[in-house]
């Protein structure tokens, strides 16, 4: 099968300052990866420039078929290429019903919206109990849900994430991630940059490796996690 997303020989940074070299991803339809490395490897810059939040110097990004580099996030957001930010990913002003109408803004069917409003709370029974709530009254967990289910209202084929196991209990991380197999269950391929590497790797079918701004290492999920030098030395496990 062919990746529906592909990230080829990326260089990116901000102003003049490159942060990621060489970097090449891909993704295929109801896939999973991750991106996984220290503080400071160039994760985050990594996502970011593939949705033109970073400085993108060189490469080419491709979905479904379509060249889509350098395109603005709201026109990425319209053809189906969804993100959730680690911080700053919900209006805390607003309840979360209305979160989930401002996630679908670039759509103009209204009824289908009504539905797929009905379907999130359906996945998110947590956030349906209190729809009516504002999103900064909610917990750590409840938030990021709330995130994912306000990404997901645009319809994405793949959706980015930024590390949205981040600070949570356990029991949330537990809880997100059921909420992410239900989604890549529905066809949704997703990319990952996550700093809890093991549950990362035991979730994501396969893994990208950075250390200061370059991938050292790539390959399935269950392999990376079963080779003991790759833990100790890029994961620090």
């Amino acid at each position: 099968m062919a990746p529906i997303f592909t990230a080829t020989d990326i260089r990116a940074g901000y102003g003049d300052v490159v942060i990621i070299d060489g970097i090449s991803i891909d993704v295929s339809t109801g896939e999973t990866v991750t991106i996984l490395g220290p503080n400071g490897s160039g994760k985050s810059t990594l996502l970011k420039s593939l949705l033109g939040f970073a400085h993108l110097m060189n490469g080419k990004v491709i979905f479904d078929g379509k060249d889509i580099t350098a395109f603005t996030s709201d026109r990425l957001v319209s053809m189906g290429v969804g993100y959730v930010p680690q911080t700053n990913n919900v209006f805390a002003n607003l309840t979360i019903l209305e979160n989930l109408e401002m996630g679908a803004y670039s759509r103009r069917d209204g009824k289908a919206v009504k539905g797929d409003i009905v379907k999130m709370f359906d996945m998110f029974p947590e956030l349906a109990a209190r729809k009516r709530a504002f999103a900064g009254t909610l917990s750590g967990g409840e938030r990021q849900m709330l995130a994912i289910a306000r990404a997901m209202m645009a319809k994405p084929r793949v959706l980015l994430l930024d590390e949205p196991l981040a600070s949570l209990a356990p029991k949330a991380v537990d809880g997100i991630i059921a909420k992410l197999i239900a989604i890549r269950q529905s066809g949704t391929a997703m990319i990952i940059i996550e700093q809890n590497v093991k549950k990362a790797l035991e979730f994501a079918a396969r893994a990208y490796i950075l250390v200061n701004g370059n991938c050292v290492m790539k390959g399935d999920s269950k392999t990376i996690l079963a080779d003991d030098n790759a833990k100790r030395r890029y994961l620090g496990l």
